[in-house]
């Protein structure tokens, strides 16, 4: 009961994360799932099989608000279906042993893309609410984003909506609001992926009952947060979690010593306060300007008044 419970709240800070930030659900979840012991493809198929209920849900919300381009979604997730298929097929084929270092590896990569993604380089806002990217750029995006987010146990929002905001040519609700409904149908392909290279015998309900609950729960919560959290503080501090718990799962298999245990956060942690400080400045600086230019235009407004 008290591993039950302790999956769920991975699935509520999870929900909480990929709510907020729009990515890093699977990330999030899979990670802390192998750190728990959890093997990489019961990780990861357990995941995909929660979020089939979070994504239809959020994929719903935004087509009801409008922030959907269903022909990006279909270039997307029909591609991005056929990539995480292939991916989940190929990882629960893989003995544990040699699955470990792979996913945990890409789980560690993924997070400094995200690391990166909040702090080094903050994506441009565009403006138009239908994607003008072609097939021939999209497709393959979908294959990629859909293969690392199987074989990763996430990855789908980091890469695809990374590569779709950083163009700066589609509006940011439509790229959020179109990855999220395009992921319902990887996460459906993925599963049905460790389905039938499992053949169930790796599935564990109870962790995917868990993870599922944590996640609804946390959803109204992180609509809440959404509007209050400033995104790239809280992107650097997932971004730097995902790379140190991966990290830890690494050098866990390689049976490395204490030192190297040592060696290797001292390097990291100072590393990642200097980023999530950038991060902090940054969203300092952009608060202080919104505040100014508050100010500024007060005055003006009541003068028209009078």
């Amino acid at each position: 009961m008290r591993a039950l419970v302790l999956l769920a709240v991975f699935g509520l800070v999870a929900q909480l994360v990929d709510g907020t930030l729009g990515m890093g659900y699977g990330l999030t979840s899979s990670s802390l799932l192998l750190l728990a012991g959890l093997s990489p493809a019961t990780a990861s198929a357990s995941v995909h099989l929660a979020e089939i209920g979070t994504t239809l849900a959020g994929g719903a919300s935004h087509w009801g608000l409008g922030n959907t381009d269903m022909r990006l979604v279909a270039r997307l997730g029909l591609p991005g279906a056929l990539g995480a298929f292939l991916g989940a097929s190929i990882l629960s084929r893989l003995p544990v042993r040699a699955a470990t270092p792979v996913t945990a590896t890409l789980l560690a990569v993924l997070g400094v893309y995200v690391l990166a993604r909040f702090t080094l380089r903050p994506a441009r806002q565009g403006g138009t609410r239908t994607c003008p990217h072609r097939t021939r750029f999209l497709a393959p995006l979908g294959v990629v984003g859909g293969f690392l987010d199987a074989t990763g146990g996430g990855g789908w929002g980091p890469v695809v909506t990374t590569a779709l905001m950083s163009s700066g040519r589609t509006a940011p609700r439509t790229v959020v609001g179109s990855v999220s409904a395009s992921e319902f149908l990887v996460t459906v392909a993925a599963s049905l992926g460790f389905l039938a290279g499992l053949g169930g015998t790796g599935i564990r309900p109870g962790v995917v009952a868990a993870l599922l609950a944590g996640g609804l729960v946390a959803a109204p919560v992180a609509a809440w947060l959404v509007a209050r959290l400033p995104t790239g503080v809280l992107g650097a501090a997932v971004g730097g979690l995902i790379v140190a718990t991966n990290l830890r799962t690494l050098l866990a298999w390689a049976e490395a010593s204490a030192q190297a245990y040592a060696i290797t956060y001292t390097l990291l942690v100072p590393t990642w306060l200097v980023l999530l400080s950038v991060a902090v400045s940054r969203s300092h600086t952009r608060q202080t300007g919104r505040a100014t230019t508050s100010l500024s235009r007060r005055p003006q407004r009541q003068e028209a008044g009078v």
